[in-house]
């Protein structure tokens, strides 16, 4: 298995780094979990973004979903168009959210996307997605959430996408390879409940899963240091830890 961090801003992009996106590679499939802002152009330096087999969108918040709608340009008027419907996963309501970004009703629009997208909706539980095994299930976050779990060929990985400490963090994790975990917030800070992560809590889920490598993401850098982020996660996980950037690539 593959994984190519596309974009990992947490909330809004950075001068040079997208928000959410991330590449999964296996058997020949390619998968892409959330669309954030910023992303499609980053995901063209690694791939073709016509090669995407399906995407996953884990919450209707635009810095995990919005270049989606880039992305219908993209497919609807390229050259070799019309391709086929892109599957692509999301909470409840996907595909009025994105028919909504795009702009819904116009001269040229096509109001339901639907040459564009297969839009499926998520429920907790496990399916399949070409060779991959794909598990969800609803995190703490104050709309509709999934973590999500990735299988192939006794590799794992394990994406916490936006969440405050819940139990589904530790069970979507058990035993992964690598655990992808958003770390927004500072220790000693009054954060609020059910929203995302400190570097200290992604640690402690690492460790109680028995992840056996911790990826830091979903930083505001601009206002939370990265190597503070990095010291709370280490402090509560023994394995091999670090925060993601765009372009790295990890296979496992």
């Amino acid at each position: 298995m593959k994984l190519t961090v596309i974009g990992c801003a947490g909330s809004f992009p950075a001068p040079d780094t997208p928000c959410s996106a991330y590449l999964v590679e296996a058997g020949g499939f390619r998968l892409l979990i959330d669309f954030g802002t910023g992303s499609l152009g980053e995901l063209q330096k690694h791939l073709d973004p016509g090669l995407i087999d399906a995407v996953i969108v884990t919450h209707l918040h635009a810095d995990h979903f919005f270049d989606a709608c880039g992305y219908a340009v993209m497919h609807r008027y390229a050259p070799q168009a019309p391709g086929a419907p892109v599957p692509l996963y999301g909470p409840a309501g996907v595909a009025d959210r994105i028919v909504a970004a795009y702009g819904g009703q116009g001269e040229l629009c096509p109001a339901s996307l639907r040459d564009v997208y297969d839009f499926r909706e998520l429920e907790p539980g496990a399916f399949a997605l070409g060779p991959l095994t794909v598990t969800v299930d609803r995190v703490a976050h104050p709309v509709e959430t999934y973590g999500v779990r990735v299988e192939h060929a006794g590799s794992s990985l394990a994406y916490t996408s936006d969440s405050g400490p819940c139990q589904a963090l530790e069970s979507l994790a058990a035993h992964c390879d690598v655990l992808l975990a958003e770390a927004s917030y500072l220790e000693g800070n009054e954060n609020p409940k059910d929203v995302h992560l400190t570097g200290k809590e992604a640690g402690e889920y690492a460790t109680k899963s028995g992840a056996a490598r911790l990826l830091l993401t979903h930083l505001v850098e601009p206002w939370n240091p990265r190597e503070r982020t990095l010291a709370e996660a280490q402090a509560a996980y023994t394995g091999p830890v670090e925060v993601v950037r765009p372009g790295e690539v990890y296979e496992f």
